[in-house]
């Protein structure tokens, strides 16, 4: 399974970036096991919620993005997600987000390696302006990845995500290419 768009090598991890046609190309063209074992499905509850989201049409009209699959070289295990979604090709700004599958590799660093590798990919070679983080306000964790990251917060966007029953906020933040390169 050799079509990954995009491979970053950080000193820890290894990135395989997929796009909306490598997802396709993936889910009908491999079983379930093999899709789930590639993309590093905990289970059958990730692999639906995947193949929902590629059956109902991943990308719309000017928009994109880039998934990383985050594999720890040592091990070769998928530990999580990081990617550039939103993203507007017309306006060159794209929104990065990013998820740690495996608790046991969390508050290890492996996230702010990914991301800072991310970051400069989308800058340097998809040639974004803009990339926009939206952080929970209570998510320390995240927050503190995208500060160092030197994002400006640009405002709070209220009850903006509805998770587990409650709406929360989302601080909106972005950096721009120029704030990059400096």
């Amino acid at each position: 399974m050799e079509f990954q768009t995009v491979i970053i090598e950080t000193n820890r991890l290894v990135l395989k970036g997929f796009t909306p046609q490598d997802m396709t190309h993936l889910f009908t063209n491999y079983s379930p096991t093999e899709v789930s074992e590639l993309l590093g499905h905990q289970n059958e509850e990730e692999y639906l919620k995947e193949k929902s989201k590629v059956d109902n049409g991943y990308a719309t009209y000017n928009r994109t993005f880039l998934v990383f699959l985050m594999v720890e070289k040592t091990s070769h295990t998928v530990i999580g997600r990081c990617g550039l979604h939103n993203w507007n090709t017309d306006h060159h700004r794209a929104e990065i987000g990013y998820h740690m599958v495996l608790e046991n590799y969390k508050r290890q660093g492996f996230m702010s390696e990914a991301v800072t590798a991310i970051i400069d990919h989308g800058f340097k070679e998809l040639k974004l302006h803009r990339i926009e983080a939206l952080v929970g306000r209570t998510n320390t964790a995240s927050l503190r990845i995208i500060v160092k990251q030197g994002f400006v917060e640009e405002g709070l966007l209220r009850q903006h995500y509805f998770i587990n029953g409650v709406y929360e906020d989302s601080v909106m933040f972005s950096k721009l290419a120029d704030e990059h390169f400096k």
